[in-house]
């Protein structure tokens, strides 16, 4: 058995993988540290994170404070014993909790660190048009996304690639990374290197109803961009006027098609089964996209109940 026992933090799905191949390479994991349940969906009934769920299944000692400074919590961690911590997509530590184990805490991160800390580096990535993308595990610090680097790997992103396909390639990559940072703290061949801080950066801001919204303006390799680097989750969105009703429209999948035209950019046309809107260099061939109380679907089924008046547009 090793002789390192790892607490290990993190709420989402992406996060699980990294749990799992954890005990997958024999480790000894003393407890979970993961969000509070919470109520959703139309019920509102408390919803479990997929790491509690994960770890209950596998009877782990599961831990969901509200407060991470709280004394009791603080005690309750202090007692598990750790000697390191591992963080995957959990939330900002207080120095009481991360400062805490013998061998430090550190964090894996979706992003070729020092390029796209915050919240949101994979969308980023794509939003940018970025051809190269990967992981990061790091030591924490006071600072979000500073610490002193362990280990990188680098992955290609496609020219098509949606967030939730890079999303999920990305989350297997940084699992092995994961058990390989974990090995070199075992074996005590960590090197850490600081991170540069004279390079030109660019942030990976959370995501929120202005950064998110389709500027029909903007060049169509740009909202191309914006609309994969949102797919599937949250969605790029825009306003549709059509038959003098403004909706609000989520936009999931869409295709490129370079042409020279002189329709003002966000107008519709609708022909052959397919919804083009028209943009700076070209049309977007929208492919999937929901509208308001309706579910996600493809833009043919979209078409055999829904007319586009003439004029229509996307603003």
């Amino acid at each position: 058995m090793s002789s390192l026992r790892i607490v290990f933090m993190g709420t989402p799905d992406f996060a699980v993988a990294s749990l799992k191949s954890i005990l997958g390479a024999n480790y000894n994991v003393v407890g979970v540290i993961t969000a509070p349940d919470k109520p959703a969906g139309r019920g509102r009934k408390l919803q479990e994170s997929p790491v509690k769920k994960f770890a209950v299944s596998k009877g782990l000692n599961v831990l969901q404070p509200t407060n991470l400074k709280d004394k009791t919590f603080i005690e309750e961690l202090k007692a598990l014993d750790p000697n390191v911590q591992v963080v995957v997509a959990f939330r900002m530590l207080p120095k009481v909790v991360w400062n805490l184990p013998k061998f430090g805490t550190f964090n894996l991160h979706a992003s070729l660190l020092p390029q796209y800390r915050g919240a949101a580096p994979i969308n980023w990535a794509i939003i940018n048009n970025e051809t190269k993308t990967g992981v990061s595990t790091f030591f924490l610090d006071e600072k979000i996304d500073t610490g002193a680097m362990i280990l990188q790997k680098e992955i290609d992103i496609a020219p098509e690639e949606s967030v939730g396909d890079l999303h999920d390639k990305l989350m297997e990559l940084g699992s092995g990374v994961v058990v390989e940072t974990l090995e070199l703290i075992e074996e005590g061949n960590l090197t850490p290197t600081p991170q540069p801080f004279d390079q030109l950066l660019k942030d990976a801001p959370k995501l929120n109803r202005e950064n998110t919204k389709i500027n029909w303006n903007d060049s169509l390799d740009e909202i191309h961009n914006l609309i994969r680097g949102l797919n599937p989750y949250p969605a790029a969105w825009c306003i549709l006027f059509n038959e003098e009703k403004e909706e609000k429209v989520k936009i999931y999948d869409c295709k490129k098609e370079n042409a020279s035209h002189s329709l003002e950019n966000g107008s519709i046309i609708v022909e052959d089964k397919m919804l083009k809107v028209a943009a700076q260099g070209g049309y977007l061939i929208v492919e999937e996209l929901q509208l308001p109380g309706k579910r996600k679907m493809d833009v043919k089924s979209l078409l055999n109940g829904y007319n586009f008046s003439e004029g229509a547009k996307f603003r």
